[in-house]
């Protein structure tokens, strides 16, 4: 039998950066709203932390590629993305450390306002103080050092009972799960801080370093009843517990705690750490310039003269069609493995958003599909591609796609979405759940085929690399081939597929506009818009120098019901309606003109 192959410096050194990560996350949530004995613990074992952090930075800084005992691709890239994600810990660390710090806040603020008090009894005080100063001086330096006793204490491989100072949930299969002041009998001390520990019920598995400190029997009644000892819970005799007044803690407290919504839900655990507020809706809530009726309407040349993507054919009594770039038809299939909110808040919808993208700018109009899932499997999204009859347009997954773009990194952006309310404050929102591109040209210039894509989703905007939307799934995974191919089954998916375009299906999108994505379910209407638009800013103009206004309800109204998809659903029963009785287009004209009227949009 083989021997398993033995993990490289690189590789461990990846391992070691994810199991920091998830320690500084479970840190942080803790120590959101920490109880005034519990900080102190908390303090230490965040400075434990960005000692390791540290460490583990300064060991990778020493790798080199020839260390590695297989070949390894993109070695100096993977090296500089591990530096990054330490040096984030750390950040995050440090502004964690004057958060824990207040008894330091604290002090200073007491001596201030003592010295504003007392300014007249400060010199018969002197000596007094001086000898307060020293002893304070002396008791911190004893404080450092025993910190440092507990923690070689705590290494001692003779120690193996240990308390807990934390509660701990289980974040894989073999992580022990514990409460506060549970005692655990340590059986490994391993090197990477996660120890193999036993609690009284027998139940074994791994436990971090960090939120352990020494169970001593002989003084735990003695540490009880000194308020700056956490490892003991002091609500649990009953004791009232004051409030702090401290205006200097209130403005750091505020300072930290006061950060965006999606970083508070993540910090509590109610969405994991790669979700983020859904850049693609805030776009669409800046402005016009990314809806779609803002691309329907005509585009004029230059010298404001003539349109450029309306041309008439009096040859065959029709527009000209506009072969473009990039045309073709999306068909979304399906997400798998996205990752649920917690109890906390309550999904109402869950969409996809997608649109043209370079990299850098939305090249495009943003369009909507909504998704929907079954209460057993709320994990995989389902589209319905080829929507008909009464079905709502916002369902179809059938998408087509037009650009005239000469970008050679120009691709499909998707993003994953959901509308939440919470259930403390009613509060309402988008987040991301993850987006994916889909890069629609190779390096030489060929476009993609045509054929099923599955895409891994990346958590964070558009615009950050290296992040996961769930980083607890592959926290630890192994480095085997079979805990490789188990990570990349639980990883978040998005599954697509591109269609080529029959001559029939290119010439019907040619009637389009340049730049534009839409359901293919109401393309009919689309273009039936754009045939009345040439009839009425081309055909029947006596001449194009004519500054006569010309007034159409049907051209006024329906751009903007494009941006409105319960109204073109409206309207899509009333073609195919007309279809049915065999109307004519001056009948179905009519019939648009009086729903203009019905139904007015405002602009």
């Amino acid at each position: 039998m083989s021997g398993r192959r033995e993990r490289g410096p690189l590789q461990r050194a990846q391992r070691r950066r994810r199991e920091l990560q998830a320690q500084v996350e479970a840190l942080r949530a803790e120590s959101a709203a920490p109880a005034p004995g519990q900080r102190k613990a908390l303090w230490r074992r965040c400075m434990q932390l960005k000692k390791l952090v540290d460490e583990s930075t300064d060991a990778l800084h020493n790798l080199k590629k020839a260390d590695e005992p297989a070949p390894v691709g993109n070695y100096n890239q993977r090296k500089e993305e591990e530096e990054k994600l330490l040096l984030k810990l750390s950040q995050q660390l440090q502004k964690l450390v004057l958060v824990l710090d207040q008894d330091n806040v604290t002090t200073n603020y007491a001596a201030d306002e003592e010295h504003q008090k007392d300014s007249q009894t400060e010199d018969e005080n002197g000596e007094e103080d001086e000898s307060e100063d020293e002893e304070s001086s002396e008791e911190e330096d004893s404080e450092e050092t025993d910190d440092e006793d507990e923690d070689k204490l705590l290494d001692d491989p003779n120690v193996k009972e240990c308390i807990a100072v934390g509660n701990f949930d289980a974040q894989q299969e073999g992580d022990l799960t514990f409460t506060k002041g549970e005692v655990l009998l340590i059986l490994d001390k391993k090197a990477d801080g996660w120890w193999v520990a036993e609690n009284s019920k027998g139940e074994r598995g791994l436990v971090p370093r960090t939120y352990l400190a020494v169970h001593r029997e002989d003084v735990d009644s003695q540490e009880q009843s000194e308020e700056h000892i956490e490892v003991v819970d002091e609500t649990a005799d009953g004791t009232e517990i004051k409030k702090r007044t401290d205006s200097h803690w209130s403005a750091v407290r505020r300072a930290m705690t006061e950060n965006d919504t999606v970083e508070v839900l993540a910090t509590i655990g109610a969405v994991p750490a790669g979700f983020r507020l859904s850049t693609l809706f805030q776009l669409l809530e800046e402005g016009d310039q990314f809806r779609g009726s803002y691309f329907l309407q005509p585009e004029l040349t230059p010298s404001q003269l003539a349109f450029k993507d309306l041309v008439w054919n009096s040859e065959k009594n029709t527009i000209y069609p506009r072969p473009t770039r990039v045309s073709l038809i999306v068909t979304l299939s399906s997400c798998k493995m996205i990752p649920l909110p917690g109890v906390s808040i309550q999904v109402l919808s869950r969409h996809v958003r997608l649109c043209l993208f370079d990299g850098n700018r939305v090249l495009s109009n943003i369009h909507t599909v909504r998704a929907t899932w079954q209460p057993k499997n709320p994990q995989t999204w389902t589209f319905s591609p080829r929507v008909t009859g009464i079905l709502p347009s916002l369902l179809d997954g059938d998408c087509f796609v037009r650009s005239n773009s000469l970008s050679s990194d120009i691709g499909i952006l998707f993003e994953l979405g959901i509308t939440y309310i919470r259930n403390s404050t009613g509060e309402r929102g988008e987040l991301s759940c993850g987006w994916a591109f889909l890069k629609l040209f190779t390096s030489n210039g060929m476009p993609v085929p045509s054929k099923m894509h599955e895409l891994l989703l990346n958590g964070g905007t558009p615009y950050e690399r290296g992040v996961e939307v769930d980083p607890s799934i592959s926290r630890r995974a192994g480095s085997g081939v079979f805990h490789q191919f188990l990570t990349l089954k639980k990883q978040p998916v998005l599954i697509v597929k591109l269609r080529s375009l029959s001559a029939q299906s290119k010439d019907i999108l040619n009637l389009l506009p340049e730049t534009l994505i839409g359901s293919m379910c109401y393309i009919h209407l689309l273009i039936f818009y754009r045939q009345i638009l040439g009839d009425a800013l081309l055909k029947d103009r006596i001449s194009m120098q004519s500054t006569e206004l010309i007034c159409n309800p049907i051209l006024a109204t329906f751009p903007q019901l494009m941006d409105q998809p319960d109204l073109m659903d409206a309207l899509r029963v009333r073609y195919l309606r007309s279809i049915q009785l065999q109307l004519t287009c001056q009948d179905f004209q009519i019939v648009c003109k009086n729903f203009s009227f019905f139904y007015p949009v405002k602009s």
